[in-house]
């Protein structure tokens, strides 16, 4: 299988096949998911000093937070890409 490499903001790129899931920050078992990324040091933050609105899932159990919209990184995955940035 093909790499494929998905946009996730601000030039930030990720291994799409590597992704478990995008789901948004606001519920407590996923804030509970990310203090626990960054007590193990596999938490990468790619907001740029912005409002984290997507939290990406990898099978390495590492945890992506993303500026950009879930909606909009789905859509970037399957090909569709609105090229938004924030």
């Amino acid at each position: 299988m093909p790499i494929k490499l998905l946009n996730i903001g601000f030039g930030n790129i990720v291994s799409a096949n590597r992704i478990i899931s995008i789901v948004r920050p606001e519920s407590a078992p996923i804030k509970r998911i990310i203090q626990d990324a960054r007590d193990r040091a596999t938490l990468i933050d790619a907001t740029y000093g912005r409002r984290t609105r997507a939290v990406i899932i990898m099978d390495s159990e590492h945890v992506i937070l993303s500026a950009v919209q879930p909606e909009t990184v789905a859509q970037r995955l399957f090909g569709k890409d609105d090229n938004d940035e924030g």
